[in-house]
């Protein structure tokens, strides 16, 4: 299992892309980032609603940053491994950045492993402008489907062959 953890995450493809929205409504708070949230897809593969746990299954796992203003903005997000079995705490696992054109405000980072997640805690870590903003924190917990059998299991006996019997 060690040894596939870290291939696990060399594999993992995390991209990003982004999509205009209107200019956003600055409150008082001085933070670069009006929302940000996590979400498992939704129906049509887009980002769904938020969500702090998801299970191994659950990809890709989006992470959806709205930025508070819509002018030119460098936004990067790193992915920890908190507490992950094999995995040493807080190991950045990858790390992904995108640069906002003007009036967009909205980025959507994907992550997507080969095959499925590992389960344990996990951190996604967004900066912008070389900033950390916010850290948002998520559970990625074994699925609900019942466990294969071992395969160790005592074979079922091979049926015996009859004896020849000896004729006198």
């Amino acid at each position: 299992m060690k040894q596939l953890f870290p291939l696990l995450f060399l594999a993992l493809a995390i991209f990003s892309n982004a999509f205009g929205q209107a200019p956003v409504a600055v409150g008082t708070d001085s933070s670069p980032i009006a929302e940000a949230y996590l979400a498992k897809p939704d129906t049509d593969g887009t980002a769904g609603e938020p969500a702090t746990e998801f299970v191994t299954s659950d990809v890709p796992i989006f992470c959806v940053v709205r930025l508070a203003a819509n002018e030119i903005a460098t936004v990067k997000m790193n992915l920890v491994a908190v507490n992950v079995p094999g995995v040493r705490p807080e190991t950045k696992v990858i790390g992904t950045t995108y640069t906002t054109k003007e009036g967009e405000t909205i980025v959507n980072f994907t992550g997507r492993p080969h095959g499925k997640w590992v389960a344990g805690k996990y951190r996604a870590d967004i900066y912008v402008e070389g900033k950390l903003s916010t850290s948002l924190t998520f559970d990625v917990k074994g699925s609900a489907k019942p466990a294969a059998a071992s395969s160790f299991a005592p074979a079922e006996p091979a049926p015996q062959k009859p004896r020849k019997r000896k004729r006198n």
